[in-house]
């Protein structure tokens, strides 16, 4: 395995003087953990002024090199969620909708201050609502109900197109007929995958493949869609040092069905979840994307896990139960 270079005081001077001047001198370089997709520093300088940058380059990426085919093509709804221009496409869109995410101070991609594209954003110093749900639930009550209008904010941006903020916003939509259909094809390419890897589901692989079709056949494609983030879980929103809510990790965001969207809210946040919750979605789709969602996350895991990532246990733990899920889910 490839021994990866990150990024250091050094490296990162120049990205911090245009961001903050040429008198800005780093006294700090913290890399953030967790990320797969990019890398996240947390930058200190003179007077104690903290920001965040965002890295994207194939060093930060350990999706890099373990992607099925197709990843790559921005009109495929599931494309790699990575990269400098879906972060400003979906800071922008958000933003209009009245979503906090992280104010942008400076983005280059012309290589010239950092071998990668980078953004410096404003650094927000709170915990995680995930930290704070597990700490101290009573303090999560404000930002839940917070984050209940903002779904409900991104659910008026209707588009006609369905796909990556970046792509619809340019006027494109992703390839497919309609969200369940594109949903259905990523899930049946994972059944695939999933079953060419694990045993436990090589047996299974006729049978998953058939309830996935079962599920969808119904399902009838819609003329509009809403905004969703794609994997919104606690983990990915920050609470400043009031307790307000900020939006992170947004390259995802597309417009799709919020079903998509509330089936992963309520495997992320369990028993909380009917605070976010909203009447009126397909419980049919509910059904069908929480089988794709379960099998989503068996395909993914495994993929990261022979990335070389420092949590490859976590993932592979994670890639375990969201199979078990799969396998024991009845139509």
């Amino acid at each position: 395995m490839k021994q990866r270079r990150f990024a250091d005081a050094g490296s990162l001077r120049p990205v911090v003087h245009a961001a903050l001047g040429a008198h800005r001198e780093i006294t700090d370089v913290a890399r953030l953990p967790g990320g797969s997709k990019k890398g996240a520093y947390r930058v200190v300088a003179d007077d104690d002024v903290t920001v965040l940058v965002y890295v994207w380059n194939t060093e930060e990426d350990f999706w890099h090199g373990v992607l099925p085919d197709g990843a790559d093509d921005p009109l495929n709804p599931f494309s790699h969620a990575s990269g400098l221009d879906l972060f400003e496409a979906a800071a922008r869109r958000l933003t209009a909708a009245g979503v906090r995410c992280p104010r942008v101070l400076l983005a280059e991609r012309g290589r010239e201050l950092y071998p990668g594209d980078i953004a410096v954003v404003e650094y927000v110093p709170g915990r995680t609502l995930e930290a704070v749900l597990e700490s101290d639930p009573p303090a999560a009550s404000r930002p839940l109900g917070v984050l209940a209008d903002w779904l409900a904010a991104m659910e008026a941006c209707r588009a006609t197109g369905f796909g990556k903020v970046a792509v619809v916003d340019a006027g494109l939509t992703a390839r497919g007929e309609s969200c369940a259909r594109a949903v259905l094809e990523q899930a049946l390419r994972a059944v695939d995958e999933i079953c060419a890897r694990e045993a436990r589901a090589a047996a299974e692989g006729g049978r998953l493949s058939d309830l996935l079709h079962a599920l969808a056949e119904p399902l009838q494609p819609r003329g509009t869609s809403g905004l969703v983030h794609g994997e919104l879980g606690p983990d990915h929103i920050l609470l400043d040092r009031d307790g307000a809510p900020v939006l992170i990790d947004i390259e995802g965001l597309l417009y799709f069905d919020a079903e998509w969207e509330h089936v992963f809210l309520r495997l992320r946040f369990g028993d909380r979840y009917p605070r976010l919750a909203r009447p009126g979605l397909d419980q049919d789709r509910l059904r069908f994307y929480r089988l794709a969602q379960h099998l989503n996350l068996v395909a993914g895991p495994l993929r990261i896990a022979d990335s070389g990532h420092p949590e490859r246990a976590w993932f592979l733990e994670l890639a375990d139960y969201h199979l078990t899920q799969a396998l024991a889910f009845k139509r």
